[in-house]
């Protein structure tokens, strides 16, 4: 496929990324993209049985039990019971972001894969789509909602919670592709999934529940405007650029170009990063930098007198209302529980944030780390997230350390076996699977490609 011009003789960048997602043949994706796609996949269905015994998620599955069917062809996979693409796609979404282990894009600062990945399953299973036309679905959600927030800029972030907004563009996007929307349909169902779009970061100073909210209503909202483009119904033209579009109100430093940027030729799926330590991604630079460096000078959590987080803005935004952490999900957006956990276990992996947060030497450690703005830090985010720390020891040294790429980036990532490994950690963690059935999952998925009708994925 060739790239398209920023600005087509018959539309505008709306258009442009309707006509994109809508032609998008898995012909076109190139083989390595297809692998990184079946890799994301896997982390996400691993992410979606962690989180199956979250409040929060088993709240959001009591809803849509209530709400929809006692059964149907989509697969809620924290129960294992069938409902509609509608609550499937709702309730694995909520699930996919709850233990903070899913994907991220650092350029957009978007959570890609915990609004494609479920809408696109759930309405697999319900049409009977092929594994070739699931994973160039989510290829197209993955391209778009990406841009989308590149477009939406820093700005949006400070107040927005992206994986929300842009999420609903994405999931529109990937179901729309499933139920072969032609470029009209499927500009129509941008418009209906913009005007949607919604996630705001208040709930951090509470501790609520609401980023599952986001991810569960983003996935349910975009299916949504999907279904009823197919139906006819119309969506604003220019949600994304318009003068009352979503930029117009969600932005002050949008960048139109980013919204066409190599479009078929810049496969930005493939720039997204994998989670591996299971927090808030803004704290992961600082946690590697600080490993990095308590490994080097033969370290304990004892000898640290005053650790110094050098961030970039987005890290101070996102966690700077985390001082005194209430609930383990809160404690993962504290850079000070972070860092205390990298100091004390070496890890922060979900086992160790249940143990954390009442624990009084975590809590002694978080008192010691500090965020500070960096200069080199900000101006290289959000394309790259460099880890600064500075650290005073017990017996007055002054020891820094820095890593360029975190462990999960493109440039430092997780190898197939790896990947594997944190799937079964992620699947097993909770109980909603065991170890069996999680081998015989990555086996269907590393198949995927070649199955001509995607069916439940764990035995009911």
């Amino acid at each position: 496929m060739s790239a398209l011009p920023a600005t087509l003789p018959h539309g505008h960048p709306s258009a442009a990324l309707a006509e994109f997602a809508s032609t998008l043949r898995f012909e076109d994706i190139p083989a390595g993209v297809v692998r990184r796609a079946e890799d994301l996949l896997l982390d996400t269905l691993g992410s979606i049985l962690a989180g199956a015994g979250a409040r929060a998620v088993q709240t959001i599955g009591r809803f849509a039990a209530t709400m929809g069917p006692a059964n149907g062809s989509a697969e809620v996979l924290i129960d294992r019971r069938g409902t509609t693409p509608l609550f499937a796609a709702m309730v694995n979404a909520a699930a996919a972001h709850v233990v903070e282990q899913d994907d991220v894009h650092n350029g957009s600062v978007f959570h890609p894969a915990a609004v494609v990945f479920p809408p696109a399953l759930a309405v697999a299973q319900t049409i009977g789509a092929s594994g070739r036309e699931l994973l160039t679905a989510a290829v197209a959600g993955y391209e778009v909602g990406i841009r989308a927030g590149e477009f939406l800029g820093r700005s949006h972030y400070k107040i927005f919670h992206p994986t929300g907004t842009v999420g609903t563009l994405a999931a529109a996007v990937t179901v729309g592709r499933l139920l072969k929307l032609d470029p009209a349909r499927m500009l129509h169902a941008l418009g209906s999934a913009g005007t949607q779009a919604a996630g705001l970061w208040e709930f951090l100073r509470d501790a609520a529940d609401s980023k599952q909210l986001h991810t569960a209503k983003a996935a349910a909202d975009g299916l949504t405007a999907a279904y009823l483009a197919q139906d006819g119904f119309t969506g604003a033209q220019r949600i994304l650029e318009g003068k009352q579009g979503m930029a117009a109100g969600m932005s002050t430093d949008a960048d139109l170009s980013r919204l066409t940027d190599g479009l078929g030729t810049r496969w930005a799926l493939a720039e997204t990063s994998f989670k591996f330590h299971a927090s808030c991604r803004h704290t992961h630079p600082a946690a590697d930098a600080l490993l990095a460096l308590m490994c080097e000078h033969g370290l304990r959590a004892d000898d640290l007198a005053e650790v110094e987080a050098q961030v970039h803005q987005g890290a101070i935004d996102v966690l700077g209302p985390v001082v005194n952490p209430t609930t383990v999900h809160q404690s993962k957006f504290s850079m000070g529980t972070v860092l205390a956990l990298i100091a004390r276990e070496g890890r922060a992996g979900l086992a160790e944030f249940d143990a954390a947060l009442h624990d009084a030497e975590v809590a002694r450690l978080r008192e010691r780390v500090r965020m500070t703005l960096d200069t080199e830090v900000d101006s290289a985010y959000p394309q790259r997230w460099i880890g600064k720390v500075a650290v005073r020891t017990t017996d007055g040294r002054q020891l820094t350390a820095r890593v360029d790429e975190p462990k999960g980036d493109p440039g430092n990532t997780l190898s197939r076996p790896e990947v594997e490994d944190k799937a079964i950690r992620l699947g097993t963690y909770a109980g909603a699977a065991t170890e069996a059935e999680m081998r015989q999952l990555i086996a269907t998925v590393w198949g995927l490609a070649e199955l001509p009708k995607v069916g439940r994925l764990l035995p009911a």
